[in-house]
């Protein structure tokens, strides 16, 4: 931590980890996890339930700011990369294996539970026929190793062109939503949904390339401001949902991701730009900085094993007695301290077996991109 190079912008690294705590906390205290009918755990969030929640997903719907900073984060290491002479091969290897290593790992381990458990005696339900949610989350993982694989061309794209790039981007997002919403071709939708992670993750070039968060006050309030324009836009005017997140008996903005995500990525970039300064001089700040880079030493292990560690906190809660209410009930408010901190012991035993695998991962092989 005392050899954090000047250079580096630990605002994008607060927000990597930022991230990987909201995902984490949303899923353990905000989800109303409950049993169908037919024993299948589902978990809807109460936003439905809260009278302006919807506001509040305008923040923490961060799943493009993972791609922003998986844009910038990407682009410095193709800097890097380039100046060594790594080819592009090699930088995507790298890359790619800082990713895959700790989802193999994962996936085997539980691989290895489902096939113990389906070789006992009696019926045996696959994790995704009782419990589909607990894989949910890992689309970002599919999506963002592809952008990886795609660096070497995208950040050409990025240093040629600039920003006609994300011009050319939002043309094509539009067009793909009036062929989805108004021509109603679902194919469409789906175009549309890699269009806007391509976008998120090409922000993510132009926060590094344009230095946003050292620009004038009055530049990062533009940004600020044409996001939350294109939000009010799309929802008010266009139809989009007002929440950013899955809501109960609601279209989702998500699944497939549309338009209305791309705006809010670009409103999300502002607000990190808008506090930069402010979020510098905190971050300089050893009690401010040392949470940060132990959170990011782990962040992918924690990303996968979270759902693990909130499932073994449900299977005792079930097992001892407890009732898992199907509505965000007065008793489930009350709840929310335990499913904050019964999962977090046992992330932290996770995290105690599994982080060496991510480290491993991340240390570099000789001609590999950093």
């Amino acid at each position: 931590m005392a050899a954090t190079p000047t250079s580096r912008d630990r605002v994008v690294d607060a927000a990597r980890a930022l991230c990987i705590v909201v995902v984490t906390l949303w899923h353990w205290t905000l989800s109303v996890t409950h049993r169908t009918a037919d024993g299948v755990l589902t978990m809807p969030n109460p936003i439905h339930a809260v009278p302006g929640g919807w506001l509040a997903t305008w923040v923490l719907q961060i799943m493009p700011v993972f791609f922003l900073v998986g844009g910038y984060a990407n682009l410095v290491g193709w800097q890097r990369a380039q100046a060594r002479g790594t080819t592009a091969g090699q930088f995507v290897r790298g890359r790619l294996r800082r990713l895959l290593w700790p989802t193999a790992v994962w996936a085997l381990v539980w691989l290895a539970g489902e096939l113990i458990a389906a070789a006992l005696p009696g019926p045996h339900r696959w994790m995704w026929e009782w419990f589909p949610g607990y894989l949910t989350p890992l689309w970002f993982l599919g999506v963002y190793g592809l952008l990886i694989a795609a660096v070497p061309i995208t950040a050409s794209l990025n240093a040629r062109y600039g920003a006609r790039v994300l011009v050319a981007l939002v043309v094509l997002i539009t067009l793909g939503s009036v062929a989805h919403r108004g021509a109603d071709l679902a194919w469409a939708g789906w175009v549309t949904a890699a269009l806007v992670w391509l976008f998120c993750h090409q922000l993510g070039y132009a926060w590094r390339s344009w230095e946003l968060g050292r620009r004038p006050l009055a530049q990062r309030l533009a940004v600020v401001g044409a996001g939350l324009a294109g939000l009010a836009g799309l929802t008010v005017g266009a139809g989009y949902p007002v929440s950013m997140v899955a809501t109960t008996g609601a279209e989702s903005n998500i699944f497939p991701t549309n338009a209305a995500i791309a705006a809010l990525a670009v409103f999300q970039l502002g607000l990190l730009a808008l506090v930069t300064p402010a979020a510098e001089r905190l971050l300089r700040r050893p009690t401010a900085w040392k949470p940060v880079v132990a959170l990011n030493v782990v962040a992918l292990t924690v990303f996968l094993w979270h759902m693990t560690a909130y499932l073994v906190v449900l299977w005792a809660y079930e097992g001892l007695g407890g009732a898992l209410p199907a509505e965000p009930t007065v008793g489930w408010w009350a709840q929310r301290w335990l499913w904050l901190l019964a999962p977090s012991a046992v992330m932290a035993v996770l995290a105690v077996l599994f982080a060496r695998v991510e480290l491993a991962a991340r240390r570099p092989r000789k001609g590999a991109g950093r």
